[in-house]
């Protein structure tokens, strides 16, 4: 592809750097952007700056949030002694919509994946461990996505509480084999959290 502006080429080449957008998709997304007027975009490009200056994560939970604590830890009428284990905030967020849920999260920023070199180090699961271990959590509902990586990760957690005194579940499986969780409809989202199983090891 032949660019008469390196401007518009490196507008390009940084949008293609987004996963599922292809430089014709980049190319066509710049192109708007050029007919748009200026403020709009500079309000555009300062949003997406602010993710990166202005975003934080919670302390307790893990979660993208404004400040120390996210909207959910520092809400007195959540269920703090029910946690929910998600992959990433964008599976929070799924779960959240349901309107189905009262508890608490943790974020674990990752699943385990030997495959990709990503073990239990590289993700939230200590600050996990070390919430439990600091009593008042009842049960641990894991919700992950019907993967290998979904599956080893909910094996390993559920080995690490296994001696614990905290109940462990997992969503039931009204999210398909290989779905994934964030692109589950509020209803399935709502069965799967309502009809959650005992998961031992």
């Amino acid at each position: 592809m032949q660019f008469t502006s390196e401007v518009v080429e490196q507008a390009v080449e940084a949008l293609s750097g987004f996963p599922g957008i292809g430089r014709r998709t980049a190319l066509r997304l710049v192109m708007h952007l050029l007919k748009r007027p200026d403020v709009e975009v500079a309000r555009m490009a300062e949003a997406l700056l602010k993710l990166k200056t202005d975003l934080h994560f919670c302390r307790i939970c893990n979660n993208v949030s404004d400040g120390e604590l996210c909207q959910v830890c520092s809400n007195p009428s959540r269920d703090a002694s029910l946690v929910c284990v998600v992959e990433d905030f964008s599976d929070q967020m799924a779960i959240e919509s349901t309107g189905q849920y009262r508890g608490v999260y943790h974020v674990l920023g990752g699943l385990i994946s030997p495959m990709d070199g990503i073990g239990p180090e590289d993700i939230h699961l200590q600050a996990l461990l070390d919430r439990v271990q600091q009593g008042g959590i009842q049960e641990v509902i894991m919700a992950f996505s019907a993967t290998v990586e979904g599956d080893t990760t909910m094996y390993y957690l559920a080995r690490k509480l296994k001696d614990s005194a905290v109940k462990t579940s997992c969503i039931a499986r009204g999210i398909a084999v290989g779905g994934e969780i964030e692109y589950a409809d509020e209803i399935t989202l709502a069965r799967s959290l309502q009809q959650r199983t005992p998961y031992s090891v």
